[in-house]
């Protein structure tokens, strides 16, 4: 199963912006965060296909993972 990741702003930083990462058909989104060594605390936001979701939930072929830090502003 193939997933686009999308990282944005910090989690960009010594990774990629955006890739085609494969995954077995089991995988739930904290298995991507793991995979790519980020912690879930560290994490402000997950969307999926656009949409809001949880870390346990599972990804499906071809689904488009947003992943964002907390925001912080002023």
């Amino acid at each position: 199963m193939e997933v686009e990741v999308r990282l944005f702003a910090s989690f960009r930083v010594g990774r990629f912006k955006y890739k085609r990462l494969t995954f077995n058909d089991e995988a739930k989104i904290i298995d991507i965060l793991d995979s790519l060594k980020i912690k879930k605390e560290e994490l402000g936001l997950v969307l999926v296909n656009g949409i809001y979701s949880d870390t346990d939930a599972f990804v499906k072929d071809n689904d488009v993972l947003a992943i964002f830090p907390p925001v912080a502003g002023g």
